[in-house]
């Protein structure tokens, strides 16, 4: 499942808003375009959304009229910020659109104005956008495989792991976060059963997750947001790990809403709380997670889920997309650079020291304080 294709110089999504019922994919054509699938989480998933966003700034490339390197710089610069505000708190977004536009302007073919290099060319400035918007992709899926080794290690033989949300395939270039370490470890041979958080208040564990986990094959159990507490109490909880959308430099992390507590019902019970990202997933501009804005969504969302009101009219409703859950609940940070264990400020910062691909060998690599 490839849930984002470029082809001949459109993008095209699968719509997961209509999972489980259609698979239906869309053709993207406009950064507006982009934009809106975003926020209306036709594509999401924080390392898809980075890619998502990379492929944005490939159709503002290609759509752009301008005759100059100026002109058309500024016009990936517009398109760009249209894409970064589609979703504030996922930070692959941003890592991504920051990334292409780098590459942008530091070819030969798009000099900086006033630099003196070259003759600007933009059917190649163009190709180097589109360039980068694909390596993106490709080290996304790299890197997903190396969180899925890594993580499957840390998982007993006989597991039952909550997770939450989606953090699958359809949430990135490749075999998933979270949920790629599950897969791997049930590919291993590891008897693995997984409690699907449903995810309220959009079904992203309902609708996706026990989408793909049946797809793969993988011995699952749908439970409601709210059970998970006793499941720990009666231990039949072995391990809880989820996906991030952005992780504070100091190992705070903010994910799908309901992750908090989460994490505060697996400390309390004595179970493992593992967070998988990538690397790119990690801001480390960003202090802690106090400085985390967190995106309010439509009410809508709470009001009406799937289009049948459940509440009454004027209702008032708070619908923030994320929580933040403090570093120190938090086992192990399973990057595909290594893990750092437990995280915080030293051993995250030492994993940018890790070259791609060091941390899938044998035995792995942890960053540790």
């Amino acid at each position: 499942m490839k849930p984002v294709e470029w082809r001949d110089g459109v993008l095209r999504i699968l719509d997961q808003t209509r999972l489980p019922a259609e698979e239906r994919f869309m053709v993207l054509r406009t950064p507006e375009d982009v934009a809106g699938a975003i926020r209306a989480m036709a594509v999401r998933g924080a390392p898809l959304l980075g890619i998502t966003a990379a492929f944005g700034l490939a159709l503002a490339a290609n759509r752009s009229d301008a005759r100059s390197a100026k002109a058309w710089l500024r016009d990936l610069d517009r398109a760009g910020r249209l894409l970064v505000a589609s979703r504030p708190t996922a930070v692959n977004v941003a890592w991504a659109v920051d990334r292409v536009l780098g590459a942008a302007r530091s070819d030969d073919s798009a000099p900086t104005p006033g630099s003196g290099r070259g003759t600007w060319r933009v059917d190649d400035a163009r190709r180097a956008v589109a360039r980068e918007a694909q390596a993106i992709a490709s080290e996304d899926e790299t890197a997903c495989l190396a969180i899925a080794r890594l993580g499957a290690e840390l998982l007993p033989d006989r597991a039952n792991v909550l997770t939450h949300c989606n953090t699958g395939a359809l949430a990135t270039g490749g075999v998933g976060t979270a949920q790629g370490v599950i897969v791997a470890a049930h590919r291993s041979g590891k008897r693995i059963h997984v409690w699907v958080d449903e995810t309220r208040p959009v079904l992203q564990g309902a609708r996706l997750t026990a989408w793909e986990l049946r797809r793969e094959g993988v011995p699952m159990t749908l439970v409601a947001d709210t059970v998970a507490g006793s499941l720990m109490a009666k231990g039949s909880v072995d391990a809880v790990i989820v996906g991030a959308d952005r992780i504070a430099a100091n190992g705070d992390v903010a994910n799908k809403v309901g992750t908090y507590q989460l994490a505060v019902l697996a400390h309390h019970h004595g179970v493992p709380f593992y967070v998988a990202a990538p690397l790119s997933t990690v801001d480390f501009t960003c202090p802690s997670g106090l400085d985390i804005v967190v995106e309010e969504r439509d009410p809508e969302e709470v009001l009406r889920p799937s289009g049948i009101p459940i509440a009454p009219p004027g209702t008032p409703v708070a619908n923030p997309a994320f929580d933040v859950t403090p570093a120190g609940l938090i086992s192990a940070l399973i990057t595909d650079r290594g893990m750092a264990r437990p995280p915080d400020r030293a051993s995250i910062r030492r994993l940018r020291k890790v070259r791609p691909g060091e941390a899938a060998g044998s035995g792995g690599w942890e960053a540790a304080s």
